[in-house]
């Protein structure tokens, strides 16, 4: 396994709700940021939501703020994903990606900011 596996995909209609999950082989500060991408088929990877380790201030991609939540469970080594209100426009093959660049003290947006990736776990939402 890799360190970072993500779990929790699948297909649902239009209006559901999915929970990601990336259980990651970080101890305690290794990664200065995790986050969440996405990839639909012929368009670039793009970011959804990600987090700073240090505040914990999770910050939205524009298309998903108010339905999708990150959040992170330090006991558990895990990075979650709630998306709720889910849109066929969702459907992608979704990415828990890690950084362990600590000198900047925020979390970018792009995806070669980050140096960790997972597999990836698809998402489907029907009309």
């Amino acid at each position: 396994q890799g360190d970072l596996v993500e779990s929790g995909g699948g297909s649902v209609q239009a209006g559901g709700s999915l929970r990601l999950s990336c259980v990651h082989s970080g101890y305690t500060y290794r990664w200065s940021c995790m986050g969440w991408f996405r990839q639909a088929p012929g368009k670039e990877r793009e970011g959804v939501a990600r987090i700073y380790s240090d505040d914990e201030i999770p910050v939205y991609a524009d298309s998903v703020k108010g339905r999708f939540t990150i959040s992170k469970d330090n006991a558990k080594n895990t990075l979650l994903l709630q998306m709720n209100n889910l849109k066929p426009e969702d459907t992608a093959m979704y990415f828990c990606a890690a950084s362990t660049d600590w000198r900047k003290q925020w979390c970018g947006s792009r995806a070669e900011e980050y140096n960790y990736w997972g597999q990836g776990t698809q998402v489907t939402v029907s009309s």
